[in-house]
């Protein structure tokens, strides 16, 4: 293999960009970071289960106060909040028909509330990544989509899922299905993945996503005849190594290493931050801007939650706070 400069800038902006989490989950006020590219524009963190709509799907869909762990129910919670991908559509929905259940909600009425929504102007669906309409003939998107979640209930997809024997059979079976191309298979198969529905080890199984292969593309001249899946367990398989290699402590997700989502994540975001860092490597893509801004939350961040068969234990005040890598 041959490397490149943004290969070197990888490790250290997976340090720092964790390291503004950890300050930020401390309590620590803003700003998080003296990086003057974290400060302007925005990055999701290292670990894709920490940041806040991995979050909130966690915490108050997947393992919510009451919520049941029912296949059926875990997987219709789940694909209903990830094909808006939008805190504010889950909300919106819930409060004006109450608790969100494969049992007592009926689809038309989520169509209904959406419609409306839609209608007034709200945005329904989150920016993070493009979501394709699945071709039932609906006139809208949303409309497309709750079909699209009405089809797998009825196939029976939560108990498929909740039998398969590997992250590759849940995302074979979810790219199946109309309008999941292989980006969103995948994304859903690792939320799935979250529950309790599903048993696997995240570093099973990973898909390079548009992003991840312009990352690769800026830290490599030559992968060796390695494929992008293979470049992330690499990376994921090396990460020790390689930041002792430059003297940075790296603590983990409360001792949890990065997982292949998190190195493939994290080529999508160096793929935006070599843009300003290194703009002369252009990548496959030759994109030169960072479309999205950073602005800071004064909002003290909520102690995170994990899926529980991860078995992190996480404190209630974290280590001192580590050095920047960019001061």
């Amino acid at each position: 293999m041959r490397t490149t400069i943004v290969f070197e800038t990888y490790w250290r902006f997976a340090a720092e960009r964790h390291a503004a989490y950890l300050r930020r989950l401390r309590g620590e006020p803003a700003p998080w970071s003296q990086d003057p590219i974290l400060l302007a524009h925005r990055f999701t963190n290292a670990f894709r289960a920490a940041d806040r709509v991995s979050q909130y799907l966690i915490a108050n869909v997947q393992y919510g106060q009451h919520r049941s762990q029912a296949p059926d129910e875990v997987f219709f919670r789940t694909l209903l909040f990830k094909l808006f991908n939008k805190v504010t559509t889950w909300k919106l929905l819930e409060e004006r028909l109450g608790p969100l259940s494969w049992q007592s909600t009926d689809l038309a009425a989520v169509q209904k509330v959406l419609s409306n929504a839609f209608a007034r102007g709200t945005r329904l669906y989150s920016a993070a990544y493009i979501m394709p309409a699945p071709g039932f003939g609906a006139p809208r998107k949303h409309s497309n989509h709750l079909a699209l979640l009405n089809q797998m209930m009825r196939d029976g997809a939560p108990g498929k899922i909740a039998s398969a024997k590997s992250l590759s059979d849940v995302f074979e079976l979810l790219l199946s299905y109309p309008g999941v191309g292989p980006f969103l298979a995948f994304q859903y198969t690792i939320d799935l993945n979250y529950s309790s529905i599903l048993p696997f080890d995240e570093d099973a199984f990973v898909v390079a996503g548009p992003g991840a292969l312009d990352g690769i593309s800026k830290c490599f001249e030559d992968t060796g005849g390695r494929s992008p899946e293979e470049m992330i367990h690499w990376m994921t398989d090396n990460q020790e190594r390689e930041f002792l290699h430059r003297g940075i402590a790296f603590p983990g997700l409360f001792g949890r290493r990065l997982q292949p989502i998190d190195c493939q994540n994290l080529f999508c975001e160096i793929s935006k931050y070599a843009r300003v860092a290194h703009p002369a490597v252009l990548g496959v893509s030759n994109r030169t801007r960072i479309k999205q801004r950073y602005k800071a939350s004064c909002e003290p961040l909520a102690r995170p939650c994990f899926p529980p068969k991860w078995g992190l234990s996480v404190p209630l005040a974290a280590a001192p706070r580590p050095a920047s890598l960019f001061e």
